[in-house]
């Protein structure tokens, strides 16, 4: 008994295997690494990241004066001096160019998120309360017949004056544009989400929910919602792209922005004039807008293949 003991006393103590942590995957996480796997919508969101950079923190190192009017400078070339050259009035083209980069972009932005307030929340609506929807998809369907562009102009003409009158030149024109664009812009959004809330409410946490005596708005907000995101996402980088293309051919037209309020669409139209003379003044603002929209386009796309389930490993 007391050799059993020692011989016994004498093994190495018993290790146990060290155990490996996983990490715990992610819905977003699974998505952000199928993003990165597609090549053009990373270029797209650097590209989208330098233009930003520049619009936004450009000034702070660039400090010349956008509206600072030097005639005998009118119309120069590319230089050291001025490297997009200047305008017919001598106003440099880079300084005018980050100013309207900006102001395009927040037209974009703004735009963008109330037609997708609008949208998703029609959407929601109409595919959850069964009888709203026909309803609400019929008036979808009477605004997606309107033409855009001529509705566009008659509202900018009709209301232009007093807008400017109450807000001033610059604000006034600013909530006219983000207005309209994303009031007439949320259709396509409603029918989207339409479609992902009719399937997403026939799941068993949904009945779930319902059984437990839980009311229509939580439900909606707190299991039906979350689970419809992603075609909302996907549907925000698109209408980033439009509002801002809407709102240069706006400018472009002369019935966007004041002369002395630099946008990109607006920067077109002042220089379509001078296209043979000095090609530069249209050239920048149209680069920087194709670019832009390229490549939100690009993300849009990877959006729409990093957030599908049937994409992702």
């Amino acid at each position: 008994m007391t050799a059993t003991t020692s011989a016994d006393s004498s093994l190495p103590p018993l290790q146990l295997a060290p155990v490996i942590k996983r990490k715990q995957r992610t819905l977003w996480g699974d998505a952000w690494a199928q993003f990165r796997r597609n090549k053009l919508s990373m270029l797209g969101l650097f590209i989208l990241f330098v233009i930003v950079a520049f619009c936004l923190f450009g000034p702070l190192f660039y400090t010349t004066d956008p509206t600072y009017i030097d005639v005998v400078k009118s119309e120069t070339a590319p230089s050291w001096e001025h490297p997009m050259g200047t305008d017919d009035l001598g106003r440099d083209e880079l300084a005018r160019n980050m100013v309207g980069g900006r102001i395009s972009l927040s037209v974009g932005v703004v735009a963008m998120l109330l037609a997708i307030f609008l949208g998703a929340t029609i959407g929601l609506v109409a595919g959850y309360v069964r009888p709203l929807d026909n309803i609400l998809m019929r008036f979808t369907d009477m605004m997606l017949a309107l033409p855009l562009l001529p509705l566009l102009l008659v509202i900018i003409m009709l209301f232009r004056e007093s807008l400017h009158n109450i807000f001033g030149p610059e604000l006034g024109i600013f909530i006219l544009i983000v207005v309209v664009i994303g009031v007439l812009g949320w259709m396509a959004t409603a029918r989207i989400v339409r479609g992902a809330v009719l399937s997403v409410k026939e799941k068993e946490f949904v009945e779930a929910a319902t059984c437990v005596g839980s009311k229509s708005g939580p439900i909606m907000t707190r299991h039906i919602l979350p689970n419809v995101l992603s075609p909302i996402i996907v549907s925000a980088t698109i209408g980033v792209a439009s509002a801002i293309l809407t709102e240069s051919v706006l400018s472009f037209l002369g019935l966007g922005f004041p002369s002395d309020v630099p946008t990109w669409g607006r920067l077109l139209f002042d220089g379509k004039d001078f296209l043979t003379r000095s090609p530069w003044m249209v050239l920048w603002p149209g680069v920087f807008i194709s670019l832009t929209i390229l490549a939100i386009n690009f993300i849009g796309d990877g959006l729409r293949d990093a957030l599908d389930p049937r994409m992702r490993r």
